[in-house]
């Protein structure tokens, strides 16, 4: 009984009518202690069921399912297979898990008008959230500081490096010549030096 009501997500999912071809969205929403309900809308009408633990907790029985979890996985693996179908009703829907009429179905109630505009603008903030959870999960993922500072780094690096070719210049050496570099500067003439006591 313990695995039975392991607490589940709530599910939000596109249901596509096999028969009509007509489209549905499909969802589960978690109630305090381990009930849930269980709905669909086309946008204008919405139809919802409550389960208590004690009626879950058959179904799993009946369709060999160890928690709650594998439960509103196996509504959420049938809505997107493509193999079910509703039968509306007087106030009621039935929907059809599964090919066969004698297959996995679920029978809700048709909510009121207030109800279903409530339960819808309910599911749109849900949708948006989800949303919005997702494109900050992808931006978190993507954003990387080393690689933020590392790219940041290569640029400046771009930024100040010289445009045009680079030039060795050589080091000036003491008495190189300035118009010829790497020749010797001469130095000038300073005559020759005659003693004056020689021509006495």
């Amino acid at each position: 009984m313990e695995n039975n009501t392991t607490e589940s997500k709530s599910v939000l999912c596109t249901l596509l009518d096999k028969n009509d071809q007509r489209k549905y969205v499909f969802f589960t929403q978690n109630k305090p202690g381990k009930d849930i309900d269980i709905g669909f809308t086309n946008g204008e009408d919405v139809w919802k069921t409550h389960f208590s633990e004690e009626i879950l907790s058959q179904f799993m029985k009946k369709f060999s399912l160890k928690s709650t979890e594998d439960y509103t996985l196996k509504l959420k693996c049938a809505c997107k297979a493509g193999s079910a179908f509703v039968s509306l009703q007087e106030g009621s829907a039935v929907l059809h898990l599964g090919p066969e009429p004698t297959d996995f179905s679920l029978t809700l109630s048709k909510l009121t008008d207030s109800e279903g505009k409530t339960e819808v603008k309910d599911l749109l903030f849900k949708m948006a959230d989800s949303l919005t959870q997702l494109e900050n999960a992808g931006t978190a993922s993507s954003f990387s500081p080393f690689k933020s500072l590392q790219k940041r780094n290569t640029e400046f690096e771009l930024r100040n490096r010289p445009s045009g070719p680079t030039i060795a210049v050589r080091k000036r050496l003491v008495g190189d010549s300035l118009i010829n570099p790497g020749t010797r500067r001469k130095k000038s003439a300073t005559g020759v030096a005659f003693d004056d006591g020689d021509d006495e």
